[in-house]
């Protein structure tokens, strides 16, 4: 039977699990450079909240910024 072959997320190239010790990249390069990637803000997770909506909801509850400082 054929070992199952997976592509590299980084640089598309196919490898077997069994010879990456990086998986699911091929290499400790491609990881690295993916690494890079979320460091730099390049991808996200996407979130159901926005900052927008944070501050709705501290109007919805009669708070605003002004009302927070210290005087």
């Amino acid at each position: 039977m054929a070992k199952k072959r997976y592509s590299c997320p980084t640089c598309s190239e196919e490898f077997q699990k069994e010879t990456s010790s990086n998986f699911p990249f091929c290499s400790k390069r491609c990881q690295l450079i993916d690494l890079g990637e979320w460091a730099s803000e390049k991808y996200s997770v996407p979130s159901l909240e926005t900052p927008e909506s944070d501050f709705e909801l501290e109007e919805l509850k009669g708070s605003t910024a002004q009302d927070k400082l210290v005087h």
